[in-house]
């Protein structure tokens, strides 16, 4: 498995309401829609439920997110399903004050040695793009 992370995040809410809001994914839907429209252009047909997010990945195909382990208030693991490889993404948190979250974004995929060099950097930029939009969309959203 190789393990790509996202730089740490600062997200300006409590660590226990961050928690709150992306341990149900149904919540994800109006950050979602405040995200800007350059910054989500990868992913189209959104559809949300408590435990998983699927979406349809230009390329790809549908990709979901489904959350199979939680430790509250730290830490969601989801599995990624609808790509070519096994993948987990883990999102950590913690808590630095009362409005001061950090926040990382972990994927640990099983690339094969040959294909790493050509998908392996993507990986990594959509990790980051991944923690970037949810950052935002949980320091802006309403």
């Amino acid at each position: 498995m190789t393990t790509y992370e996202s730089k740490q995040k600062q997200i300006r809410q409590e660590q226990g309401l961050v928690y709150d809001r992306i341990s149900d994914l149904r919540n994800a839907k109006p950050y979602v829609d405040a995200i800007p429209a350059d910054m989500k252009k990868d992913m189209e047909d959104i559809e949300f439920t408590e435990d998983s997010v699927s979406f349809k990945a230009n390329m790809v195909g549908r990709v979901t997110l489904k959350i199979i382990d939680r430790e509250t208030p730290k830490m969601l693991k989801f599995q990624v399903e609808g790509i070519p490889l096994a993948a987990n993404l883990w999102i950590q948190l913690v808590g630095v004050s009362e409005n001061d979250t950090r926040m990382k974004v972990t994927v640990k995929a099983d690339i094969p040695l040959m294909l790493r060099p050509m998908i392996g950097n993507k990986i990594g930029d959509g990790v980051e793009k991944f923690a970037e939009m949810l950052a935002f969309s949980l320091n802006n959203g309403r």
